[in-house]
């Protein structure tokens, strides 16, 4: 089959022909028919991940992922309801089972998970071995192009905006901020009108090719920053919402000059939820977090139930896409793009 492998970091993917894996009894053989692209994918190849787990090449990348089943092991039970045919996605974050998080659902923060992506299988190929109880059946009259970054970019962002609706956040009197309109945000500024209850959405970003996402998704207003200093982003914000400040925030960049924007229009017992990671470090003044009584949420990924709920939306044509399909031979050059953020939307592969 084929397969993109990374066999040294800071070097190009290698696209070459490997042997389709075996699987295992409780496994379900999934021919992939999409896979996203994610920016975790370039900075897996740049090392950003070294520190705190120093994967060993080769790797097969790939973690946005939806297909077909092509063969079930013996083991998999027929409750499970699935069946070669069936199309279905992958849910990311393979738990052991047995620690406290798998036991409450979320497998995506076990402590000796497996991704799929981020080892010797991935979604950059055209065969992967999946445990049966982490794929998900859909209709099939979903697009795989459409599926494949709900997986990832479409699932964090769902469990981004319901941590800060659970938390009381959001609401008919409150404005949330999306901060970036990637291929995050797009799907954030979405999520922030479905589960909103009622609070209006501004999206705030560099680039105004990708705020025109945000409006053609209907949010309330939006802030291109470029070249804006806090005095003139607040001003902003008062003219079209008669406040200053934000109630929540949902954080699709992770980038450290947007998380001290971001805090320093944070209100009073305002929450934020950060889903990005194009930096590494925060450095943010820590007295108006305690004398304002703010809350930060750490939000990873999302676990099978996040997941099935945004099927459910899928089903029910309530996602938009802006979606941009690439060929497996394309991906090498896609990864550079991701590298500069020059993409609007998402990269999807499709075999």
């Amino acid at each position: 089959m084929k397969a993109a492998r990374m066999h040294e970091y800071g070097k190009p993917l290698v696209l070459e022909d490997i042997p389709v894996p075996d699987i295992a009894e409780d496994e379900v053989l999934v021919q992939v028919k999409a896979c996203g692209m994610c920016r975790s994918d370039v900075q897996l190849i740049d090392g950003y991940f070294r520190p705190y787990a120093d994967l060993k090449p080769p790797l097969t990348l790939g973690h946005e992922i939806t297909g077909v089943i092509a063969k079930m092991g013996s083991l998999v039970p027929k409750g499970a309801g699935i069946a070669e045919g069936d199309h279905v996605v992958v849910a990311p974050g393979w738990g052991d089972g047995i620690c406290r998080h798998c036991q409450v659902g979320d497998t995506q923060i076990c402590p000796n998970v497996r991704w799929p992506g981020f080892g010797p299988v991935g979604g950059f190929a055209e065969f992967i071995p999946v445990p049966a109880r982490y794929v998900i059946k859909v209709g099939k009259n979903l697009p795989f192009e459409q599926l494949a970054p709900l997986t990832d970019a479409g699932l964090t962002t769902y469990r981004g905006i319901r941590k800060l609706r659970d938390a009381g956040a959001l609401g008919p009197d409150r404005v949330i901020g999306v901060l970036g309109v990637g291929g995050l945000g797009a799907y954030a500024v979405q999520y922030a009108r479905l589960l909103g209850s009622g609070a209006r959405v501004v999206a705030i970003a560099r680039s105004e090719e990708k705020l025109a996402v945000a409006r053609d998704y209907g949010v309330d207003h939006t802030i291109a920053v470029k070249g804006k200093s806090e005095a003139d982003i607040k001003k902003d914000l008062n003219q079209a919402f008669g406040q200053v400040d934000l109630d929540a925030i949902i954080d699709c960049t992770g980038a450290p000059a947007m998380i001290q924007l971001g805090m320093s229009l944070l209100s009073i017992s305002g929450h934020y939820v950060d889903v990005g990671l194009v930096g590494d470090r925060i450095d943010i003044p820590l007295f108006p977090r305690v004398s304002r009584e703010q809350s930060f949420h750490g939000s990873f990924w999302g676990n099978n139930a996040d997941l099935m709920e945004v099927m459910a939306l899928a089903a029910q044509d309530k996602i938009k896409h802006t979606i941009k399909p690439i060929k497996f031979e394309e991906l090498n050059k896609y990864i550079d793009l991701l590298r500069t953020g020059d993409i609007v939307g998402r990269a999807v592969m499709t075999f």
